[in-house]
């Protein structure tokens, strides 16, 4: 008798950056990516980061020890100077429109909760009429189709972040009996986002006077575990086959 054919499954992670790339793409994002091992002007300086920023700590980003100025990057953020920076460098000036899905890194300790690694997907759009209302329809569009079935509503919070002003926290409601029990018609914090800071655009060379734009971050870790009610995060770095077994 022939043996059945054994499949590999699909890690929640990587489908999760998969139907995020779909779902981008359809909007006209187009996917970059960048390096794991930045320099603090990236990471950083670029990014508006004062130099006494706590970010800059050492309990919250991995230094290198014999690279001087070299971290772990902390956040997918540094991808969209690297791609403004190089589309400046080509002469192509905006619209840009870019989502960067990748793995970054804090000096913490972990939890159920918390990973010292984790992945981030960044978006972001720049333009001459590019609004705070462009990027509440952009992330309605992206959270109905993750959570397909459910009425989503979003609000936004005031908030602070050095590379975005003005910076606000996104809060996110799923509405309808289609959606994970642990979301179901309660507020949940989803991610952190805002007008590019025009010293963002300065340091990369766009134009501040004539382009503005949005930029957005999220965990696609705490995405998985509120999708598929997933309770800890360690389960998704673990590599135990009966965890990823299940999708």
């Amino acid at each position: 008798m022939e043996a059945k054919e054994q499949r590999g499954h699909i890690h929640p992670i990587s489908s999760l950056i998969r139907e995020a790339n779909r779902i981008f793409f359809d909007m006209g994002f187009s996917l970059a990516e960048g390096p794991l091992l930045e320099n603090e002007w990236y990471n950083f300086d670029a990014l508006n980061v004062p130099k006494d920023h706590p970010s800059r700590d050492m309990q919250d980003t991995f230094f290198i020890k014999d690279e001087p100025g070299n971290v772990l990057r902390t956040h997918t953020s540094p991808v969209q100077v690297r791609y403004m920076e190089a589309q400046i460098k080509k002469g192509i000036k905006p619209p840009y429109r870019v989502i960067v899905p990748g793995k970054v890194f804090r000096n913490e300790a972990t939890d159920m909760t918390h990973e010292a690694e984790f992945f981030q997907i960044e978006g972001l759009a720049v333009g001459e009429d590019i609004t705070l209302a462009h990027l509440k329809g952009t992330l309605e569009r992206f959270l109905k189709e993750v959570f397909k079935g459910s009425s989503v509503e979003i609000r936004f919070r005031p908030s602070f972040f050095p590379f975005t002003e003005p910076s606000v926290e996104v809060d996110v409601r799923l509405i309808g009996d289609n959606a994970p029990e642990k979301l179901r018609d309660k507020w949940i914090e989803m991610m952190g986002a805002g007008m590019v800071h025009p010293s963002v655009l300065k340091n990369v060379g766009v134009d501040s006077g004539k382009y503005q734009g949005f930029a957005f971050g999220f965990g696609i870790d705490r995405l998985a575990m509120l999708k598929w009610g997933i309770d800890d995060i360690r389960l998704m770095h673990s590599a135990d086959l009966r965890f990823i077994n299940q999708f």
